[in-house]
């Protein structure tokens, strides 16, 4: 392997520990250790804050609401400082999700998404993402589902 392959396939497998780290083990503190201070999210997670607080307040508040979340990389792609990821995340809704109760019997929620992951130094430093928000607003029935 070339330096620059190692290098792509080091920024992918940071990627793939930090999203298993925070959403599947809901391990809060791999904010700390994947993000840098100064670690940018252009699309933060229903209009939350765009820093690692903000990050770090979306990991809990599925992780609140479907103890057992997790996601699931289907697609990895690594250019440059880049790492584009195309992920399955979900879970079974125990708790309140953007302010609707979960059933007595639990709701499965399910949430599609592409996130692009800058690295810089061995830590993330930007994320853009595109989360199927629409579809677990649906599955919440918060927004009516199409007809």
């Amino acid at each position: 392997m070339t330096t620059s392959e190692t290098t792509l396939a080091e920024n992918k497998d940071l990627v793939r520990a930090f999203i298993d780290a925070l959403f599947t083990k809901g391990d809060l503190g791999a904010v700390d250790e994947y993000l840098a201070e100064d670690f940018v999210d252009h699309d933060p997670p229903f209009n939350g804050p765009a820093d690692r607080e903000g990050f770090r307040s979306a990991a809990a508040l599925f992780r609140e609401a479907c103890p057992d979340w997790r996601s699931d990389p289907h697609l990895m792609i690594a250019e440059g400082d880049l790492v584009v990821e195309h992920f399955t995340a979900g879970g079974t809704q125990r708790g309140e999700l953007l302010g609707v109760p979960a059933p007595a019997e639990g709701r499965s929620l399910t949430l599609h998404g592409t996130n692009i992951f800058r690295i810089r130094g061995g830590r993330i430093v930007e994320r853009w993402g595109r989360p199927d928000e629409l579809g677990i607003l649906r599955q919440l029935g918060i927004v009516p589902s199409q007809t």
